[in-house]
């Protein structure tokens, strides 16, 4: 299995690390993004770029924040689904 790490970068994009040819990224109607030489690459999640997927900066001249930390369940209990935090 390919070592892959997404990371939620603070206040920022995804950050995906993946061996090249590990990932493929498609798009809503199935067509694939080009990721030749690409072994990391950050994903917009600020709804922002101008880029998109991909992130172009954008988030740090809206003032997005982003929820970084990973909630863990209490009691069993499931986490409750995360809530948007796009600022626009």
């Amino acid at each position: 299995m390919a070592d892959i790490k997404i990371t939620a970068r603070k206040n920022g994009p995804f950050r995906v690390e993946a061996p090249e040819g590990s990932i493929e990224l498609v798009d809503a109607d199935g067509n694939k993004y080009d990721l030749t030489g690409k072994t990391a690459f950050g994903l917009c999640r600020c709804g922002g770029s101008v880029n998109k997927p991909f992130c172009d900066g954008t988030h740090s001249k809206i003032g997005f924040q982003g929820a970084e930390s990973a909630v863990k369940a209490a009691d069993g209990q499931a986490a409750p689904p995360a809530k948007p935090d796009v600022k626009l």
